[in-house]
C-alpha cells in the first residue's frame, strides 16, 4: 500500500502544477478555433441531441421512464459519461504522449493522468450547471438528495484516476492496448444504463449489470438529481464499488512504480 500512498501524495503535492497544466492544455487545444473553448459545450450538446432524437423520439416514441421525461433521464446519464469516456481514453494515452515533458520539467509521471482528468473536469462542471438549468425549466425540483452529489463526484474522480494510472502504464508497454481501450469504451457506453434502465431487466441480470462500476456512478447521479435514493441504502453495492476501485488503483500504482523509470525506453 506504500506505493499507493506515494502516488496519491504526489497528486496533492503537485496539484497547483496539475491545475496550471490542465488550463494550458485546454487553451492550447482550442487556440486555433474561432469558437475556442465553447466547443467543449457544443460537442456534448450535439451528441445529446442525436441520442435524444434516435433513442428518445425514434425508438421510444418519447415515452417517459417512470414519471421522468426521457430527455431528462437520458441527459443525467449522458453528462457523467461525457466526462468518463474521454477522460479514460485520453488519460490512458497521457503518459505516452507527454512523457518527454517530464524529462524537461522534472515532476512525477503519475500526475499526467490527473492533468487529463482535471482538463475534462471544467467541461463536466459546465454541463452540470446547464443540467440544473434544464431541470429547473422542466419543473423538476432538487431535494436533500442533492447533498450526496459530492460523494458521487468523488467516486467518479477516484475511478477515473485508478483506471487511467493503470491503463496509461500498460499503453506505454503495449501500444495496441490504447486501441483496445477505445473499443472497450465504445462498448461500455451501451452496457452502462445510460439509454436504458436497469429495472427493465430480470433480477438475475440486474446483479450482473451492477458489476459495471460505471453503472454505480450513473445510477448515483440519477438518485441524487431525481431524489430516488441515498448512497448508503445499499452498503453492499457501495462496498463492491470501492473495493473494485481500490484494487485497480493498487494494481495500477504497483505497475506504474515498477516501470516509471523505464518509460522513455519504450518510446
Amino acid at each position: 500500500m506504500t506505493v499507493v500512498f506515494k502516488v496519491l501524495r504526489d497528486q496533492i503535492t503537485y496539484f497547483p502544477l496539475i491545475l496550471r497544466l490542465a488550463i494550458y492544455e485546454i487553451k492550447s487545444k482550442y487556440q486555433m478555433h474561432y469558437l475556442g473553448v465553447l466547443w467543449q459545450i457544443i460537442n456534448p450538446l450535439m451528441q445529446v441531441s442525436v441520442y435524444w432524437f434516435i433513442f428518445g423520439v425514434g425508438i421510444r416514441n418519447g415515452e417517459p421512464v417512470g414519471n421522468i421525461p426521457f430527455f431528462i433521464w437520458l441527459l443525467i446519464g449522458l453528462i457523467p459519461w461525457f466526462f468518463i469516456s474521454p477522460s479514460i481514453v485520453q488519460g490512458s494515452n497521457s503518459v505516452y504522449s507527454k512523457v518527454n515533458l517530464v524529462s524537461k520539467m522534472k515532476f512525477p509521471v503519475s500526475i499526467l493522468p490527473s492533468i487529463t482528468i482535471i482538463s475534462n473536469t471544467f467541461n463536466f462542471l459546465i454541463m452540470l450547471v446547464l443540467l440544473c438549468i434544464v431541470l429547473f425549466l422542466y419543473d423538476i425540483h432538487m431535494s436533500m438528495y442533492i447533498l450526496q452529489l459530492p460523494y458521487y463526484l468523488l467516486c467518479i474522480v477516484a475511478l477515473l484516476y485508478a483506471t487511467t494510472i493503470l491503463c496509461s502504464t500498460i499503453s506505454v508497454l503495449i501500444r495496441d492496448f490504447q486501441l483496445l481501450i477505445q473499443s472497450v469504451m465504445r462498448m461500455m457506453f451501451f452496457l452502462t444504463p445510460i439509454l436504458w434502465s436497469v429495472s427493465e431487466f430480470p433480477e438475475q441480470l440486474q446483479s450482473i449489470i451492477e458489476l459495471n462500476p460505471f453503472a454505480y456512478i450513473v445510477n448515483g447521479f440519477r438518485d441524487s438529481l431525481l431524489s430516488t435514493g441515498w448512497f448508503f441504502e445499499d452498503i453492499r453495492y457501495m462496498f463492491y464499488f470501492w473495493s473494485f476501485t481500490l484494487l485497480v488503483l493498487l494494481i495500477g500504482s504497483i505497475l506504474h512504480g515498477n516501470f516509471k523509470n523505464k518509460f522513455v525506453d519504450y518510446l
